[in-house]
């Protein structure tokens, strides 16, 4: 017998202290990982960027957990809500919630940016930027992680996160997901195009069941800081909690 998750609407998650991995910085700036080494120059670059950036950054979330009403191979209906994701009854199996979540770092940063261009202070204001971007992958992966903890404690598994525009999931559904979760107590606005802003935000949506499927998610257990969790598939090899 599991215990419902919570029924209240969307919470805030705020206070974050992040842990920014250097090499998804590094990727957004072209480095493959095991292949390319960057320079003393661009390490240093990198600990310039970092330290402002994390003078800028407001790392929040709004969470809302959902039960499901009906599933379908692809699609599910929660919340009054009908998202239509392509196989997602085969990635996920028997999920009996979602939560949606929106997550930003604000837009301090991608303002200093705009500012860094403007003054043609090109490198910086180009790793700035990766800094945010990183930034911002690491919020969607701690919230994941939280997810995960909650899910667990009622014993439910958790799937990874899913967000509209990847994979086959339509972004025109980042409206549906919205309507789940709005984006409003964070800040987050979304445009007529589907494109949130601040620009540095992320919204995804995770499923959670006793039978729900977790056997292929390994990216995500790799970065998991949970120490005794009954689904690890692989170990741990970085956090993104500080």
């Amino acid at each position: 017998m599991t215990t419902p998750l919570s029924p209240d609407g969307p919470r805030v998650l705020a206070d974050i202290a992040l842990e920014i991995d250097p090499a998804e910085v590094l990727r957004f700036q072209g480095y493959k990982k095991g292949r390319d080494i960057p320079g003393p120059d661009v390490l240093a670059l990198f600990d310039e960027a970092l330290a402002l950036g994390g003078r800028l950054m407001e790392p929040r979330a709004v969470v809302r957990w959902v039960a499901v009403r009906r599933r379908a191979p692809d699609g599910l209906e929660a919340g009054g809500v009908t998202l239509t994701i392509p196989a997602i009854g085969e990635s996920w199996g028997k999920v009996e919630h979602v939560a949606a979540c929106v997550c930003t770092i604000g837009d301090a940063l991608e303002r200093r940016v705009a500012e860094l261009w403007e003054a043609r202070e090109l490198p910086l204001a180009a790793m700035l930027d990766s800094v945010g971007s990183g930034a911002v992958e690491s919020l969607a992966e701690y919230v994941n992680d939280l997810l995960c903890q909650e899910g667990l404690a009622r014993g439910l598994r958790v799937t990874n996160r899913i967000s509209p525009g990847y994979g086959g999931w339509d972004v025109s559904q980042q409206t549906e997901l919205f309507r789940l979760c709005a984006g409003d107590p964070v800040g987050v606005a979304l445009n007529a195009a589907r494109f949130m802003t601040p620009v540095k935000s992320i919204s995804l949506l995770a499923g959670a069941g006793r039978a729900a499927r977790v056997d292929h998610y390994f990216s995500q257990c790799a970065r998991c800081w949970m120490r005794d969790c009954a689904y690890r598939r692989a170990p741990a090899r970085r956090t993104v909690h500080r």
